[in-house]
């Protein structure tokens, strides 16, 4: 896997061959079909084990805490987690790189958005079976996860462009923005920039 992101982030995914992949690690076609079934599989390798590792982190977290609360403190967990994991196979900042080839390859973008939408749906179901709800008939766990996921895709991206690539900065970024769920969603917008606003000028006057 490693020496194929590698070939990708350097060369590009549609210029790399299997037939490349395999000759640089001295395998068969073969063998390499023995692991992967595809590139697209190779180049999705360490997110789905980072998509698995947060679903099995709100599988774990108490039955008690509410949706919201429990995908916050399972992907903050996961974050905490992971980064060791991520390193046994790749490198993170090949894992960075990787994801920029992602967003810049439209084959692999297409897949991409397909994945999120499987991974959210998963989550769906996960918070429905948690809170006793009938997914198809209460649409309350599909708004939540809309909006939850559209957050992680967020803060994703900020972290690959962003000049700190530690995990570190993935879970405060990631911390920031979760806070600020709440209050965007329920707040006085207006209201609170007026506020600002007037407490920015008595602070001046001052």
């Amino acid at each position: 896997m490693r020496t194929a992101l590698e070939l990708f982030t350097t060369r590009g995914y549609e210029e790399t061959t299997v037939d490349e992949i395999a000759g640089a690690v001295d395998v068969s076609q073969r063998t390499f079909f023995r692991y992967f079934a595809s590139k697209e599989d190779v180049a999705f390798g360490v997110q789905e084990m980072v998509e698995a590792h947060f679903l099995a982190a709100l599988r774990d977290r108490p039955a008690p805490e509410p949706p919201f609360e429990a995908m916050r403190n399972a992907v903050l967990c996961a974050w905490d987690t992971i980064g060791e994991a991520i390193m046994e196979v790749v490198p993170v900042e090949l894992y960075l790189r990787t994801f920029q080839v992602i967003e810049s390859t439209p084959a692999l973008l297409a897949v991409h958005l397909r994945r999120a939408m499987e991974t959210d749906e998963a989550i769906v179901r996960l918070i429905a079976e948690r809170e006793g709800l009938d997914v198809d008939a209460d649409p309350r766990p599909r708004v939540a996860v809309a909006a939850f996921g559209g957050i992680m895709r967020i803060t994703g991206q900020m972290w690959v462009r962003g000049e700190d690539r530690s995990m570190e900065a993935i879970r405060a970024i990631t911390v920031a923005y979760l806070d600020q769920l709440g209050p965007a969603l329920a707040g006085d917008w207006r209201r609170t920039a007026g506020s600002d606003a007037d407490a920015a000028d008595a602070a001046r006057r001052t």
